[in-house]
């Protein structure tokens, strides 16, 4: 027996529904992706709120950074400005500083100018000139008043020409007194007393340390002359390779220091003296051409006191006054053949003898009355001592006034045993300065050569010594 199954087909209610299940289903799934959404576009708007808020402190950050900048540049700027007024003042103070450098060092030159000027002045109160101002009155000395006349408020290089003793150094004064350099110091130079080996530094000065022994800057002459008058007496005795740093200063006004290359520029009036003829230097080749025409602008020729006797009256009378004073003695009458004794002297020392011989006859005299016969007798009781009458020009009134100079000089040297300076020196008995008589001797070719020349003729000793 077969058995038949019969397969049961759903029915049509049972399919729709199982067909509306999955639809069911979503419709029950739909109500939790709601919320996803939402999350979403809440997070979509929660970004979109931070960028605005964000741009916003983009832009606030902006503003800040804007203001930043301004204040980073207002400050820059300020410290720009405070840099620069530093520097400004860092170079005021640095040009101060400077100018206090210069002013200080201005300060110290003029105080060691001062000091070199009290040191010398110091140095003229104690020498003294030989005498205060020009005494005289003949027609041999009118010439001279009236060329220090013209000349002296002139710039002019003035040369004074004489012998030795004729008061060069006096009319070299009077020509500062009566310019416009008078309140500035007339600082003299006796070319001839000065050590070869210091002449350069005592005129232009040096440094510290510019050669051995030279421990502190000393001023030059020159340059504390500056603004007044140089008086370079004895000029022809300088030494010639200074003679061109000499003309330098004269034609540019301008010198170094020994030891400094600094140019150091003055303003100085010179006036030159000399004993020598120096066209003849120039033609021994001792003294430069270019600088004696340079100092030879304004020559002034001063005679020797021989020939303006009639001035030894008043010269006498004058130093008497003075060596009064200074001895403390009075002495108030000079006999006319005291005055007619000096006036027959031929004076080889000029002035300067005269005053030394004043002098020692106001020490000798007692009483009231000057008596100057011990002075005279001097030479007189040398020649009787030698007993040396045949020297040349003793018997002889024809002699030539060189000739008997040259035998008085040297009959003292002989009585002196040669010795030029002291008290019984040469010099003394001549009633000359010690470098007086060392250039007459020189003029005249007198030199010591053994002690027996004491009665040695004086053309024999001009002999030899040629």
């Amino acid at each position: 027996m077969s058995i038949t199954t019969t397969k049961k087909l759903p029915d049509s209610t049972e399919v729709s529904r199982d067909a509306e299940a999955p639809l069911s289903a979503e419709k029950q799934t739909s109500p939790a992706i709601l919320p996803i959404s939402e999350s979403i576009q809440s997070l979509v708007h929660e970004l979109e709120v931070q960028q605005v808020a964000m741009g916003k402190k983009n832009d606030a950050l902006h503003l800040i950074h804007e203001k930043l900048e301004q204040v980073i540049q207002e400050r820059t700027s300020q410290l720009t400005s405070a840099n620069l007024k530093l520097t400004h003042e860092i170079a005021e103070h640095k040009k101060v500083k400077d100018s206090l450098y210069a002013a200080f060092t201005e300060i110290q030159l003029l105080k060691d100018r001062l000091e070199a000027e009290n040191i010398y002045l110091q140095e003229e109160v104690g020498l003294k000139h030989n005498f205060d101002e020009i005494i005289g009155q003949s027609q041999g000395l009118a010439p001279v008043f009236q060329q220090v006349e013209m000349v002296a408020m002139l710039n002019a290089t003035v040369l004074l020409l004489g012998e030795t003793g004729t008061g060069k150094g006096v009319i070299a004064s009077a020509i500062h007194k009566s310019s416009s350099r008078k309140d500035r110091p007339m600082i003299t130079i006796d070319c001839s007393s000065l050590p070869a080996s210091l002449i350069e530094s005592e005129l232009f000065g040096r440094e510290k340390g510019a050669f051995t022994g030279s421990h502190a800057r000393q001023i030059g002459r020159f340059e504390l002359a500056d603004g007044g008058t140089v008086f370079l007496d004895e000029i022809g005795e300088m030494p010639i390779e200074l003679q061109s740093k000499l003309l330098r200063v004269i034609q540019d006004g301008e010198f170094e220091r020994l030891g400094s290359p600094r140019t150091i520029k003055i303003d100085v009036r010179i006036i030159a003296a000399t004993n020598r003829n120096l066209e003849e230097e120039i033609k021994n080749g001792t003294f430069r051409e270019d600088l004696f025409y340079r100092l030879n602008v304004f020559p002034i020729n001063i005679l020797p006191l021989r020939q303006r006797k009639e001035d030894i009256p008043l010269l006498v009378k004058f130093f008497v006054s003075k060596m009064n004073k200074k001895i403390g003695k009075k002495i108030t009458t000079v006999t006319d053949d005291t005055l007619k004794t000096l006036q027959q002297y031929h004076w080889p020392g000029n002035i300067r003898e005269l005053e030394s011989v004043i002098e020692r006859a106001i020490i000798i005299t007692k009483g009231s009355v000057l008596q100057v016969l011990d002075c005279f007798d001097t030479f007189a009781k040398a020649v009787e001592q030698t007993g040396n009458d045949d020297a040349p020009g003793n018997n002889d009134p024809a002699t030539p006034l060189a000739e008997l100079e040259q035998n008085h000089i040297l009959q003292a040297l002989n009585n002196a045993a040669w010795r030029i300076e002291g008290k019984n020196g040469a010099a003394h008995l001549l009633g000359l300065n010690p470098s007086t008589l060392r250039a007459r001797m020189r003029k005249h070719g007198i030199h010591r050569h053994t002690r027996s020349a004491r009665h040695t003729n004086l053309k024999t000793v001009i002999a030899e010594d040629a």
